[in-house]
This record gives C-alpha cells, sequence and structure tokens, in this order.
C-alpha cells in the first residue's frame, strides 16, 4: 500500500470516529503556540481529506487537530448529559427571593 492509499484509509476511519457534531476535548496540542488550552470542549465542524479535525472550540477559535498528534478525547454520555443540562439550567429564569 503506498503512502496516499494509507493516509486515505486513515481519513476515513477518522471521519467515521468523529462525525460533524462529535463533543469533543483538548488534552494536549503538540503546538507550543496552540492558542488552545488543555481541557478546552468543542463541536467537530468536518474532518479533511488527510484526516485532520476540525472543530470550533467553546471559546471560539477553530485550530485543527491532527490525529496521531494531538491528544483529545470524546466526551462521554455523562459528560454530555451534564453540558444538556448545565445549558438548560442557564436558559432558566432565575427564581430568587422576589420582594
Amino acid at each position: 500500500m503506498n503512502e496516499f492509499e494509507r493516509m486515505r484509509r486513515r481519513a476515513e476511519m477518522v471521519k467515521k470516529q468523529f462525525p460533524q457534531g462529535t463533543r469533543i476535548e483538548l488534552v494536549s496540542m503538540n503546538d507550543p503556540y496552540s492558542p488552545v488550552p488543555s481541557g478546552m470542549r468543542g463541536t467537530v465542524d468536518c474532518v479533511d481529506d488527510i484526516g485532520t479535525i476540525f472543530p470550533t472550540w467553546d471559546d471560539g477559535r477553530s485550530l485543527g487537530l491532527v490525529y496521531g498528534e494531538d491528544r483529545f478525547r470524546k466526551l462521554t454520555p455523562e459528560e454530555l448529559e451534564e453540558e444538556r443540562l448545565a445549558a438548560e439550567q442557564a436558559q432558566q429564569p432565575d427564581m430568587g427571593m422576589q420582594i
């Protein structure tokens, strides 16, 4: 198998593993000038034809991740539920004491 075919297969695998809308968290980025801090969460927008993952980070940035170089993980179902509940709670009006 040539290098092109190997990269194509890896990109297809990454696309299946991280489809659009997947929530991820950055563990570390192999870039000393990286503007994305460890622990930042984001949502996958797309994966390109060489397997680079392009999320929109929760802070609004959009720096891509290199599969096999950068370290990141999918959020667990429990973490996704926590995010959903937090978002719901943030939308609720404050029902504090009214005088």
